[in-house]
């Protein structure tokens, strides 16, 4: 099954809709998707390695967009929903505290977990409910989702046949490497508020 869904990506990848299809990925997982672009981005430069710094601009484009939908849920709706939320958890308090020191090293905490493989949404969503500077909470998604995005396709276009053949090879490896980042992520998340 997990051969299908890779081949079944590898040929979406060259899809004339792969694009848009990458851009709205990389846009919806800044804000509220579970799912990252990569697993558009990986396929596409595979398939179309002369086109891995267009797929990269699309992704960081669609991605930091994304981010500013992110943000603006968080500023915007917090109240209605994410303080709930928090409070139902047991979690109200502490973000409280969270708020206050978040945006000493607000910029910071962008551009480390806008390239880690932490949900971003999270800290799009925080950005926007304790009113980072919107400049300063862009500059910051730019250069990290930006970094992330071209060093993948960087290493994909230098590397591209033996990184595909280590992929194919190893899919079942690389697959659990990325649940395991996926859900690392989003117990990270837990101790994080």
């Amino acid at each position: 099954m997990l051969r299908s869904l890779y081949d079944w990506t590898m040929r979406a990848a060259a899809h004339k809709h792969a694009v848009p299809s990458l851009f709205g990925v990389s846009f919806v997982e800044s804000s509220f998707f579970p799912i990252p672009p990569d697993i558009m981005l990986v396929p596409m430069v595979l398939a179309r390695r002369a086109k891995a710094w267009f797929y990269a601009t699309v992704a960081t484009v669609g991605s930091v967009l994304g981010g500013v939908f992110g943000y603006l849920i968080g500023y915007f709706l917090f109240e209605q929903f994410g303080k709930p939320m928090l409070d139902f958890y047991g979690y109200g308090e502490k973000f409280a505290s969270f708020a206050s020191q978040y945006n000493d090293y607000g910029a910071w905490i962008v551009f480390v977990f806008g390239v880690t493989p932490f949900p971003y949404k999270v800290i799009t969503i925080a950005s926007g409910a304790t009113a980072l500077n919107i400049g300063v909470f862009l500059l910051a998604s730019v250069l990290s989702r930006g970094l992330r995005f071209f060093v993948v396709a960087a290493l994909l276009y230098w590397f591209g046949p033996p990184i595909r053949d280590f992929i194919e090879k190893r899919l079942g490896l690389v697959f659990t490497v990325f649940v395991v980042l996926l859900i690392g992520g989003f117990v990270a998340i837990k101790y994080l508020l």
